[in-house]
């Protein structure tokens, strides 16, 4: 029984002590204290509380200590309960002072909360950034397309991360300028002999103002010649000009054939009441004979008349050549 305390009370003291230094962060305490950081023990449980991490806040003090900063540990604290994340402020901030460039905690930790890398600006202060613009096409007066794309150097600016339009505010005003410059050229031939007049119509412009970057410079990469957009405009012009004439000349024809029918109609017509006045004369012979108007010797000469006649008109047709009307 003695035997059986005896493990029960080391079991004790050892879950005691694992319980201890697991949640009192001793080792990181004598790491700060070595490092010539006086963090309170107190100061560690506390966090622990707090459900901070203690690793997160004093290895980055730690670094900015060594590094000749002064970095209080509760705006370091408060940075990562905003959502921050501690250790890239800190090293932002170590970056720009190595560099020369004025930055303050309190503009690191702004910049890291609005969602920049600022450790990614400072270094882009320190080594400009070339951003590659895509293809860009513009029209020159003459009509030739022209494709250019350039490259833009900046440099970040760190007063106005905070709030100032990203990359493809710069690209797409660049890709404006391009345009501008191209379409108030005279000829395409110009921007070919001086490209340089396209970097320096962007840059007169301005074009990072409101912007997280200073544009250092704007260097044309390539200018191609592209399609003559002019002639093609004109070859696109002339077909329409030519269905429409085709529309109008297909309504004169439709208009001509519709004349046609009604006249066909009324020939038709005509020939209907010839008949029908040719089919009223032997009725008139045959009322003149019952009235005596007409004498049987007038009516055979009649007759032998129309016989004549009818004689002569076969002569006439078959006198005449074959394929003749």
């Amino acid at each position: 029984m003695e035997g059986l305390g005896i493990v029960f009370l080391a079991a004790v003291v050892l879950l005691f002590v694992f319980l201890f230094f697991s949640f009192i962060p001793v080792g990181l305490w004598i790491s700060a204290w070595a490092a010539g950081v006086r963090v309170p023990l107190l100061t560690l449980v506390a966090m622990r509380l707090r459900r901070v991490p203690p690793a997160k806040i004093i290895y980055p003090l730690i670094k900015a200590t060594k590094a000749g900063l002064d970095v209080r540990l509760d705006r370091l604290e408060a940075h990562y309960l905003a959502g921050g994340n501690v250790d890239r402020v800190v090293d932002a901030l170590i970056a720009a002072d190595k560099a020369g460039i004025k930055l303050t905690f309190d503009r690191a930790a702004a910049i890291d909360l609005a969602g920049r890398d600022v450790l990614e600006a400072v270094r882009v202060s320190v080594n400009p950034k070339v951003i590659q613009t895509p293809m860009v096409a513009a029209v020159a007066k003459d009509g030739i397309q022209l494709l250019a794309t350039a490259r833009v150097t900046v440099r970040a600016n760190i007063d106005r991360l905070v709030g100032g339009a990203g990359e493809e505010t710069i690209i797409a005003r660049v890709g404006e300028g391009i345009v501008t410059t191209i379409g108030s050229a005279n000829s395409h031939k110009e921007v070919l002999e001086n490209p340089d007049r396209i970097s320096k119509t962007v840059l007169e412009k301005g074009l990072d103002a409101g912007t997280a970057f200073e544009i250092l410079s704007v260097d044309i990469a390539d200018v191609d010649v592209g399609k003559n957009i002019g002639a093609q405009l004109q070859i696109d012009q002339a077909e329409a000009d030519k269905k429409i004439a085709q529309a109008k000349a297909e309504e004169r024809r439709a208009m001509a054939v519709a004349a046609e029918q009604e006249n066909r109609a009324l020939v038709e017509a005509m020939r209907a009441k010839l008949v029908e006045a040719q089919a009223q004369v032997p009725l008139a012979l045959a009322e003149a004979l019952r009235k005596g108007n007409l004498g049987v010797m007038d009516y055979y000469r009649l007759k032998n008349i129309e016989a004549d006649t009818d004689m002569r008109e076969s002569i006439s047709r078959a006198a005449k050549p074959e394929g003749e009307e």
